[in-house]
């Protein structure tokens, strides 16, 4: 019973502090108003969908190759989304390149779909703003796709303007991010699980060169790749082997490895969060 009560508990708790943080971004000070807390829904809604979207993906992708797993365990956060994300715990070692690549891609491609949609209703109920000189604003950077999908439903945005993103397309936003984040390939990160399947040994080397593009994008662009460099340290860089090698991957997994890492050149931030 233990393994769904801690589960259950941690989702409906996330549920409730991204209701909070869904509030405060539209003004609510749910500490004075807290009936109102549930005007967060629409970001709750579409953040918590994407989350457990990715993390579902793992875990039936798990369950297909006989790898037990956990279901996922969210993280609730008293922070501007109102959570550290989720996962799921391996059990069992995954034995095969096949397994590898659908365990390691299936989440993100999914959590990339959900995004994707998040992005185009959201920006539709957007709005674009003047920006005011003087004031200082906090503004989100743009990854090549949500550039294009910017330009595509609002057009071109005026020079000293801006877009005023919908709670649902922050969320959206937020699911870009997290998936390219996820599909770096360094480590047991799921971009790390995709570069062992396909590339071997070079897994050692393309996962060393990324930590020091990382740590520069750190230096130069935004601190927090420092904070991320750190714990990939922490967790590792190498890639544990697998019991059994195939001496051929199949072509449909070799096109869902490039797909993952298409996705991670498009919805790629190096300055995620600026002044």
């Amino acid at each position: 019973m233990r393994k769904y009560l801690v589960p259950l508990i941690l989702f409906l708790t996330t549920v409730l502090t991204t209701l909070f943080a869904g509030a405060l971004q539209q003004g609510i000070n749910v500490l004075k108003e807290p009936f109102r807390i549930w005007e967060g829904y629409p970001f709750s809604v579409s953040i918590m969908t994407i989350l457990l979207g990715h993390e579902m993906g793992h875990f039936f992708a798990s369950k297909a190759h006989k790898t037990k797993a956990t279901l996922p365990y969210f993280i609730p956060a008293p922070s501007i989304i109102g959570t550290f994300g989720a996962f799921i715990k391996m059990k069992s070692p995954i034995f095969t390149r096949k397994a590898l690549v659908d365990i390691g891609a299936i989440g993100p491609l999914v959590g990339f779909i959900l995004s994707f949609i998040a992005c185009i209703i959201g920006l539709k109920i957007s709005k674009v703003v003047s920006l005011t000189q003087g004031e200082e604003f906090f503004m989100l950077g743009d990854s090549i796709l949500f550039s294009l999908l910017v330009k595509f439903i609002l057009g071109n945005v005026p020079p000293q303007h801006d877009v005023l993103l919908s709670p649902v397309a922050f969320a959206g936003w937020i699911g870009f991010f997290v998936t390219s984040m996820n599909l770096i390939p360094v480590g047991q990160l799921d971009g790390g699980h995709i570069a062992y399947a396909l590339l071997g040994r070079w897994h050692y080397y393309i996962s060393r060169a990324f930590i020091f593009i990382i740590a520069l994008l750190g230096i130069f662009y935004w601190y927090g790749w420092l904070v991320w460099v750190a714990l990939l340290l922490f967790l590792g860089l190498d890639h544990p082997p697998i019991l059994v090698w195939e001496y051929k991957l199949s072509f449909k997994r070799k096109i869902i490895g490039v797909i993952s890492f298409l996705i991670f050149i498009i919805t790629f931030v190096p300055a995620p969060f600026k002044f």
